[in-house]
């Protein structure tokens, strides 16, 4: 009898364990087991001040191309939000309703179709990784061309206005709802000088999208200057953690922050792409200096060109001396050192030895 009971016991602990005690692997759990269920049918989690809760949501259906995914969100959201909660959207499933899905056999065609310019690219064992800029202006690895979470054989492509997305899906949520949301459109991005990925807001609308603490004072009185959380940004990696990237669950609903939600004419995640002057880093090293090298070396032949031209009298030849300005395009350091090296290199084309070039 207590050999039974024990028994029975055990069976019940591995039904219910999340990972099989035994050999340590995670349970085996089939898409029989995963019954899409509301998270929205728990009660109410009362929030301390100064505390935010950020849960996901279950029971939204595979999205498709053409689906009204607003509708979708809605059906899922109706017993879930409150005003003021921001909802995070794992951008792919409005890549899949606005039939951003592609056939994969030119997945290096989709990337260079996405880039505006080549940030840098680097060849490895695993094959060519490019960072380059996209027509929206988003600096990332292979332009957000991806093959996860899509059927097989295809991949899917960012969609075209992510902000314009976000501002569609919240204007129809805040009608739906009755109360006023944020939506942040987010999207997995690698991160300059640290390793692995976290994902940001690449699309956003009814939110404040950071928090500009400029001359307010520290806790030492003294005036901020340049500190502008990008709250959009730190919500999208937040959020993640309990979407997770192979759960099923796309969207997660971000309590306790009512104080960021505003009107539909704030600026959407656009406002957080660096641009012009304050970019630092617009190239990789390696291309930077490259393109230093060819620039600086093009303009010492020029005017190598010009002084001969000069001196036979011919007129002043055509002459290019843009080196007034080579320090401010925001490249950086390997930018300057490429241009010393290739100017001096064009330089000692003009030595007598090399002017039958």
């Amino acid at each position: 009898m207590e050999d039974g009971g024990k028994g029975g016991m055990d069976e019940r602990r591995r039904t219910r364990d999340p990972a099989n005690r035994r050999t340590g692997e995670p349970a085996q759990r089939g898409p029989a087991e995963r019954t899409p269920r509301p998270r929205c049918d728990n009660e109410p989690v009362s929030i301390p001040a100064d505390s935010i809760t950020i849960f996901a949501v279950d029971g939204l259906p595979e999205v498709h191309p053409g689906d009204d995914l607003a509708t979708l969100l809605g059906d899922a959201l109706e017993k879930c939000v409150e005003a003021g909660d921001i909802l995070v959207i794992t951008s792919k499933i409005v890549s899949k309703a606005e039939g951003r899905i592609i056939e994969a056999s030119d997945r290096e065609g989709a990337i260079t179709a996405e880039t505006r310019r080549l940030v840098a690219s680097r060849t490895s064992i695993h094959g060519t990784t490019r960072i380059v800029e996209t027509h929206l202006g988003l600096v990332m690895a292979a332009a957000g061309v991806d093959a996860s979470n899509v059927p097989d054989g295809t991949i899917a492509l960012l969609p075209i206005d992510p902000d314009a997305s976000a501002l569609a899906l919240a204007t129809a949520l805040r009608a739906r709802l009755g109360v006023a949301v944020g939506v942040i459109l987010s999207d997995t991005f690698g991160r300059p000088w640290r390793d692995g990925q976290t994902d940001v807001a690449i699309g956003a609308a009814g939110l404040h999208v950071v928090d500009d603490l400029r001359g307010s004072t520290d806790t030492q009185g003294r005036t901020l200057e340049v500190t502008v959380p990008a709250i959009a940004d730190e919500l999208a990696g937040a959020a993640d953690l309990v979407k997770g990237k192979a759960a099923g669950r796309p969207v997660a609903v971000v309590r306790g922050l009512g104080r960021f939600v505003t009107g539909l004419d704030a600026v959407g995640a656009k406002r957080l792409i660096r641009v012009g002057e304050l970019d630092m880093f617009r190239l990789g090293s390696d291309e930077a200096e490259r393109q230093g090298y060819e620039r600086g070396r093009a303009e010492a032949l020029a005017e190598r060109d010009t002084e001969r031209a000069s001196e036979s009298g011919t007129g002043t030849g055509p002459g290019i001396d843009s080196r007034a300005d080579s320090t401010s395009e925001g490249y950086d350091e390997g930018y300057a050192e490429g241009y010393a090296e290739g100017f001096a290199e064009g330089s000692s084309k003009s030595s007598p030895d090399s002017r039958a070039e």
